[in-house]
C-alpha cells in the first residue's frame, strides 16, 4: 500500500507501528496538518447579512 503522506511504500500490518504511514515522520506530518487545521471540510458561508455562529445562541 502507499503511504498517504508521501506516497511511498508502506506495510499495512500490525508489525508497522506507524500504519498506514511508512514512518514516524509521515505520521507526525499528518498530525501537524490536522493540528494546524490544514484539513477542512468545505462548507457554504452564510450570506453577509446573516450573523455567524449558532442561531440558537443569538
Amino acid at each position: 500500500m502507499r503511504c498517504p503522506a508521501c506516497g511511498g511504500p508502506s506495510i499495512y500490518a500490525t508489525s508497522n507501528r506507524y500504519r498506514p504511514f511508512c514512518s514516524e515522520r509521515c505520521k507526525q506530518t499528518d498530525l501537524g496538518a490536522w493540528a494546524s487545521e490544514s484539513f477542512r471540510m468545505p462548507t457554504e458561508a452564510p450570506p453577509d447579512e446573516q450573523p455567524f455562529g449558532d442561531p440558537r445562541l443569538q
